[in-house]
C-alpha cells in the first residue's frame, strides 16, 4: 500500500502530469483538498472508489482515513493544489506516516508561479535584472516565518518575489516593500490561476493595496513583485542564444569570422 502526494498544478486539468492522472485514475481512495483542486481532476478516479474532500477536516481525521486505507491494502492519492513541495503542508503528513511505516511517494506538478509567468507571457529571470526567483509568504495566522526570511531581507536582492498566502496582507508587504524596492516596481496579482475565473492585475507597489481592494480578492492569489516583471523591459539577449558565444553543442567555426569580430566586440 502507498499513499501518493500528487501534485494537480494550479487549476487547469491539462497542466496535471500523465503520472498523477493516471495515480488518480488508478487508486481506489482519493483524498483531495477541494478548495483548491477542480472536481473535474478527482472525476478520474475509478467509479468505486472512495472520494473525500479534506477540506473541512484536520491532521488526525486526514491520517485516520489513511489508516483505514491501508488496513484494507489499498492505494490513496492524497491529491494537491499546485506542486505539493510548496506550501502543501505535507511534510507532517509524511511526518506521520513514517510514524506508522506507511510507505508515500511525491508526484510533482506545476507550481502557480509558473502558471501564472505562463499567462503572463513571460519570464521572470531576465538577464541583468533579475537571475532569481524566491517563493515566500508573509506572517499572518500561520507559523511565523524565521527572522532572516523578513520581506526587506528579500526585497533587497532585487530578486523577483513569488508571494503566496498574503492577499490579506498588502498593507504589509507595501510597507516593508517599498523601501527597498521602490514603489514603482511593478506588481501582478495572479488570482485562480488556470481556473476559468483568472485574472490577472498588473499594478505597482505603490497601488497595490488598491488593486486589491477594488478587485475584491480575499483568497487563492499569488502575488508577483520584481522588475523582470515590466511589460516592456530594456536587458541584453542572453549568452545562450548568441551566435557569438561557444559552446559544447554549439562550436563557434572558423567560417563564421564576423560572428566572431562581433562577439569579440560585445566582450570588451
Amino acid at each position: 500500500m502507498t499513499v501518493y502526494f500528487i501534485g494537480a498544478g494550479p487549476g487547469d486539468p491539462e497542466l496535471i502530469t500523465l503520472k498523477g492522472q493516471r495515480l488518480i485514475s488508478s487508486c481506489p481512495v482519493c483524498l483531495y483538498a477541494g478548495s483548491l483542486v477542480p472536481r473535474e481532476i478527482v472525476k478520474w478516479a475509478p467509479k468505486d472508489a472512495i472520494v473525500h474532500d479534506t477540506a473541512s477536516m484536520h491532521l488526525d481525521q486526514i491520517i485516520n482515513f489513511i489508516k483505514d486505507a491501508e488496513g484494507r491494502g489499498q492505494d490513496v492519492a492524497r491529491v494537491h493544489s499546485g506542486d505539493p513541495s510548496l506550501y502543501g503542508a505535507i511534510a507532517e503528513q509524511i511526518r506521520r506516516l513514517r510514524e506508522v511505516n506507511i510507505r508515500f511517494e511525491i508526484v510533482p506538478g506545476v507550481p502557480a508561479f509558473a502558471a501564472a509567468a505562463a499567462a503572463l507571457g513571460q519570464e521572470l529571470t531576465v538577464p541583468e535584472i533579475a537571475q532569481t526567483v524566491i517563493l515566500t509568504r508573509t506572517a499572518m495566522k500561520s507559523s511565523r516565518l524565521p527572522e532572516g526570511e523578513k520581506l526587506p531581507i528579500l526585497g533587497q536582492t532585487g530578486a523577483t518575489l513569488a508571494i503566496h498566502l498574503s492577499v490579506r496582507n498588502t498593507r504589509a508587504i507595501q510597507r516593508e516593500l517599498i523601501p527597498v524596492c521602490g514603489g514603482d516596481c511593478p506588481v501582478v496579482v495572479a488570482y485562480r490561476v488556470g481556473w476559468p475565473e483568472q485574472r490577472l492585475l498588473r499594478t505597482n507597489l505603490d497601488d497595490l493595496h488598491k488593486s486589491v481592494r477594488d478587485a475584491k480578492l480575499t483568497r487563492t492569489t499569488l502575488i508577483l513583485v520584481g522588475r523582470a516583471l515590466a511589460p516592456v523591459a530594456d536587458f541584453p539577449d542572453s549568452a545562450l542564444y548568441d551566435a557569438a558565444h561557444s559552446h559544447i553543442l554549439r562550436p563557434v567555426s572558423l567560417a563564421t569570422p564576423n560572428l566572431r569580430r562581433s562577439g569579440e566586440r560585445r566582450s570588451r
